[in-house]
C-alpha cells in the first residue's frame, strides 16, 4: 500500500496507524511520481518552470526570489547535512513567528529528507515538551528572539539535544545562517517518497493531551493541487496575505505551499492584526487573504474610513464559521464573496468550500472535487437532508494519527469524522451547526478546557474550576471558566486579572479565560463528576 521510502530514520513509518484504522484513500486525479520532495517541487522546480525572477516571499523589508529562495534553502539544508547531522527522517521542530526564514527552514528541512514540525511563537516550554516528547524530536530551530522557552524545554528534554538558532529578521545573523553562509548553493535534495511522511502537524486533543496528523510528500501538493487550483483559481500575479500562523497547517497550506506551488507571491506578518493586514494589503496590493471572519468586521470598518481593499479578489474565511451579517455586508462593500469552508488539521486543509460562483450565506458550501461528505448518525448510517448529525469525509488525504488510540475515534468505516455537527440541505450544500466534542474554538484557535483548567488549578486561591466556551459576537466564542475559590481567597476585579495573568505564564496566552465566574459550588454528578453541559446552559451572567 504504501511506495518506497527514503528515510533512515524510520520512526514515522513505523508509527503510522495500522492499515485497517485508516481512511479510505482516493487519489484519483492526483498522479505524483512514486519518489518526490515537496521542498523541491516548491523552489528549484519553480526556478526550471522559469519562474526564478518572480518574487516568492516578502517579509521584514525584504522580497526574496524564487531564484534566492531556491539558493537559500539550499544553503541552509547543507548546512543541516554536514554542519548538524540530519538524517532523512528525523523529525525538526521550528519554532517562529511567520516570516520567509521559517518558510526557508521549513522547506530546506524538508529538502533534507527531515519531517517537520512547525510551532508557534506562544507556546511554552511545558506545552512545547509535550510536542517534543510525542515525536522524539532531537534537533529544534528557533528563531533567535524566541528561544527562552526552547531552551527551557531542551534542559529538561530526554529527547532534544540541539537547539539551533536562526534570523528570523533579515539580517542572517544566527548560528544556522552563519553555518549556511559558505555552503553552495546546490543541494541535492534527498530523494524522499511520495509516501514519506513530510510534515507532522499537531492539533489540541479535546483532553489538552496533543495528536500528530502525519502527512506525507505527496498530500501537500494534493491541497494546492485540489483547493487552491479548483477554488482559488491561483495563478503567478496572485500575492497571498493572512493571519494563521504557518504552525497551523490551514496557514501553512495558504501562506506558503499555495504561492509557491503557482509561482504567486506571498506576504508574511509576524504580527498579523487587523490593522497590519489592512496595510500589507494596500501596500502590496494583495489578491487573496486568509483570515476569520473578526479581521473581515475590521477591514469592513476600515473601508468605510477610506482603506484601499479592491485588491482582493478572494477572502476566505476560516477559524470559525462565518456570521451571516458580515458574508452579506462583504458582498454589499465589495461586490464580492468571502469563501466560507471547513478544514481539519488531520485532513491538512479545507475539503468543503463555497465557490467563486456559488456562494451562500450561512453555508459551509459543497465538497471539492476527489472528496466525499455525509452527515451520519452515532452508528454511521446517513441522516435524511435537513437533519443535525456527525460530519464524516473522505478523498485523497486522510487522518494518520502518530502512534495514537484516538485514531478509532477519528477514522471510522472508513470516513473521517472531524467533530463538528452539520445538516445537509436537499440541493447537497453543507450548513454547520456546532462542534460535537468539548474543544472550544475561539477567534479561529482550538483551546481544549481541560488544559486551562489544569493552568488554573495550578493558582494556589483556586480549589475546583470548570472551563466551559461561550457565545461571542467577535470570536465565536470564548473561554469562561468557572472558579471555586479556597475558604480564604474573596472574589474581587482583581483576582481575576490574576487568574488571567496566571493562565498566560503558564500556557499559551490566547488560552486564558476571558470571562471568570466565581461560584459557591460547581455542578456534580452523585459520583462527583463536574456537570460542564449544566454551566453551559445556565450562561450566568454574573462574570467579571
Amino acid at each position: 500500500m504504501l511506495g518506497p521510502t527514503g528515510h533512515v530514520d524510520t520512526f514515522t513509518r513505523d508509527n503510522l496507524p495500522p492499515f485497517d484504522q485508516w481512511p479510505e484513500i482516493d487519489l484519483t486525479g492526483f498522479d505524483y511520481p512514486e519518489y518526490m520532495n515537496a521542498g523541491v517541487e516548491l523552489t528549484d522546480r519553480m526556478v526550471e518552470r522559469g519562474f526564478g525572477d518572480h518574487t516568492a516571499l516578502i517579509g521584514n523589508g525584504r522580497r526574496r526570489t524564487y531564484k534566492e529562495l531556491s539558493d537559500w534553502t539550499n544553503r541552509l539544508a547543507n548546512a543541516l547535512v554536514s554542519d548538524f547531522g540530519v538524517k532523512p527522517g528525523n523529525r525538526i521542530l521550528i519554532r517562529s513567528a511567520n516570516n520567509p526564514a521559517m518558510v526557508a527552514c521549513w522547506l530546506a528541512a524538508t529538502k533534507a529528507g527531515a519531517v517537520v514540525v512547525n510551532t508557534m511563537p506562544m507556546l511554552r516550554a511545558g506545552e512545547l515538551a509535550k510536542i517534543v516528547d510525542k515525536a522524539e524530536i532531537t534537533l529544534a530551530l528557533c528563531d533567535t528572539r524566541l528561544m527562552d522557552d526552547m531552551v527551557a524545554c531542551a534542559k529538561d528534554s530526554a529527547w532534544l539535544k540541539q537547539v539551533i538558532g536562526f534570523d528570523g529578521t533579515a539580517n542572517h545573523d544566527a548560528e544556522l545562517d552563519r553555518a549556511a553562509l559558505d555552503k553552495p548553493v546546490k543541494f541535492e535534495a534527498v530523494k524522499t517518497g511520495r509516501d514519506d511522511v513530510a510534515l507532522l502537524g499537531f492539533t489540541s486533543g479535546s483532553t489538552g493531551v496533543p495528536k500528530a496528523t502525519m502527512h506525507f510528500h505527496r498530500d501537500l501538493l494534493i491541497i494546492a493541487d485540489a483547493y487552491a487550483k479548483e477554488v482559488l483559481g491561483v495563478t503567478s500575479d496572485d500575492v497571498f496575505v493572512g493571519s494563521p500562523p504557518l504552525a497551523f497547517t490551514f496557514g501553512l497550506g495558504g501562506l506558503a505551499v499555495f504561492p509557491l506551488r503557482f509561482g504567486a507571491s506571498a506576504a508574511l506578518l509576524e504580527n498579523a492584526s487587523p490593522p497590519n493586514l489592512i496595510e500589507i494589503i494596500q501596500k502590496y496590493r494583495a489578491t487573496i487573504c486568509f483570515t476569520a471572519p473578526t479581521a473581515y468586521r475590521v477591514m469592513l470598518a476600515a473601508m468605510d474610513a477610506g482603506a484601499d481593499l479592491s485588491s482582493l479578489r478572494v477572502a476566505v474565511s476560516a477559524g470559525e464559521t462565518l456570521p451571516a451579517p458580515v458574508f452579506d455586508q462583504w458582498v454589499n462593500k465589495t461586490g464580492r464573496p468571502i469563501l466560507d469552508g471547513i478544514g481539519a488539521t488531520e485532513m491538512l486543509h479545507i475539503f468543503i468550500s463555497n465557490r467563486l460562483d456559488d456562494t451562500k450565506p450561512a453555508c459551509t458550501g459543497k465538497p471539492l472535487t476527489g472528496y466525499q461528505a455525509v452527515v451520519v448518525d452515532d452508528d454511521m448510517k446517513e441522516v435524511p437532508r435537513g437533519t443535525v448529525g456527525r460530519l464524516a469525509v473522505r478523498g485523497p488525504i486522510g487522518c494518520r494519527y502518530l502512534a495514537d488510540d484516538r485514531q478509532k475515534d477519528y477514522v471510522r468505516d472508513g470516513w473521517n469524522l472531524t467533530g463538528d455537527s452539520f445538516v445537509e440541505d436537499e440541493d447537497g450544500y453543507f450548513h454547520f451547526a456546532a462542534r460535537s466534542d468539548d474543544m472550544i474554538v475561539s477567534a479561529g484557535y482550538n483551546i481544549a478546557g481541560p488544559e486551562v483548567e489544569a493552568a488554573l488549578l495550578s493558582h494556589a486561591s483556586v480549589r475546583e474550576c470548570a472551563v466551559i466556551g461561550v457565545a461571542d459576537g467577535d470570536r465565536g466564542h470564548i473561554v469562561e471558566a468557572h472558579v471555586v475559590l479556597e475558604a480564604h481567597e474573596v472574589p474581587s476585579a482583581e483576582l481575576v486579572k490574576l487568574l488571567q495573568d496566571h493562565v498566560k505564564s503558564v500556557i499559551a496566552p490566547y488560552k486564558y479565560p476571558r470571562s471568570v465566574v466565581f461560584t459557591k459550588a460547581l455542578p456534580k454528578t452523585e459520583s462527583g463528576k463536574i456537570q460542564r453541559f449544566r454551566l453551559k446552559q445556565e450562561q450566568q451572567p454574573t462574570s467579571h
